[in-house]
């Protein structure tokens, strides 16, 4: 019930308000169906409330101008059927992102996208058929690159490190676990195993980090908020919206499925949600700013012990741990 949060509070408030207006207000059934309707609005609300512009935020707004310092990023799931290409390129065009990463591409789409390796030199390529391919494309130079099987033998992340203008080094994770599936994963314990080793392998360093991906799961749900909490990533959306990518053809069925979570080292100049592709997606453009000296001033939200109980449970239930996650960038 972790999607449709949003939804429940949108039906909540309605039915609390067609409650007043056209019921007698004096029985006592009206009013239990009152209190009730309040309950089930303040319970689902709190879950999405960090998601709107009322919660403080949790990355700093950017006023750092130094255009060495910026890191600009495009996340698409363009959607493995779509064949609208060309409206992806000009966004890219539009934008010009220093990272494009790609989900569901498989070879026709890294056919098409290969115009862009005249702007964007630096690429991993990992074109699949089954929904799981990926790409990643870039202006800036990408080293120890890594495709990887994390928990499932067809479902890849990539890993790497990225050199800033500045030439600071970023360790890079472009994820998309599988989600839950009737025919395949009835449960969500794979896209939850890898979502925590992952988070558990980024927690031990102090590098400059970003992941981001189509994580198939919404940003309030409890596996991401325990993601955020293993991890100790910031999340740009919080206090700022939503920003829900998913489903690009239905307005009042949309989540935020595509993120973005980054170390301390960043603080935000912008978010945004692009306009459609042909992709059940919309893509994610993500503005950052590296200053590390702000570093202090961002806090995310921490882990209990029994939420890090709780993410050894998962980890061990697929046999999976933070030692089989690359750590490019890491001094040996």
């Amino acid at each position: 019930m972790d999607f449709p949060r949003l939804q429940l509070s949108i039906l909540a408030t309605m039915l609390l308000i067609a409650d007043v207006v056209f019921l007698d207000i004096h029985l006592l059934s009206t009013q239990l169906l009152a209190v009730t309707t309040t309950l089930c609005l303040i319970w689902q609300f709190s879950w999405i409330f960090p998601y709107t512009f009322l919660f403080p935020k949790e990355v700093k707004t950017s006023t750092e101008f130094d255009a060495d310092k910026q890191l600009s990023i495009i996340t698409a799931n363009v959607l493995t059927p779509n064949r609208n290409a060309d409206a992806l390129i000009q966004l890219v065009n539009e934008h010009k992102p220093d990272v494009l990463v790609t989900l569901e591409s498989d070879q026709w789409w890294q056919d098409k996208l290969k115009v862009l390796e005249t702007d964007m030199p630096y690429s991993i390529k990992c074109p699949l058929d089954n929904l799981y391919g990926m790409h990643v494309y870039s202006r800036l130079p990408l080293c120890e690159q890594q495709i990887c099987y994390l928990v499932e033998k067809d479902v890849p992340s990539i890993h790497a490190t990225l050199t800033l203008r500045t030439t600071d080094k970023v360790r890079m994770h472009f994820l998309h676990p599988a989600p839950p599936s009737p025919t395949e994963n009835v449960e969500s314990a794979e896209r939850d195993a890898e979502l925590i080793i992952v988070a558990r392998s980024v927690a031990d360093s102090d590098q400059p980090m970003i992941v981001t991906g189509d994580l198939n799961d919404v940003a309030w749900s409890a596996t991401t908020r325990l993601f955020r909490k293993m991890s100790g990533l910031l999340d740009p959306r919080v206090g700022r919206g939503a920003f829900n990518t998913f489903h690009a053809g239905y307005s009042f069925m949309r989540w935020p499925l595509d993120h973005l979570f980054h170390s301390q080292h960043f603080t935000l100049q912008h978010i945004q949600r692009l306009p459609a592709i042909g992709s059940d997606h919309f893509p994610l453009l993500t503005r950052l700013s590296f200053t590390p000296s702000q570093s202090t001033q961002q806090q995310g939200i921490d882990a209990g012990v029994s939420e890090h109980e709780w993410a050894k449970e998962i980890a061990a239930e697929q046999k999976v741990n933070k030692h089989d996650v690359p750590k490019p960038g890491e001094t040996q």
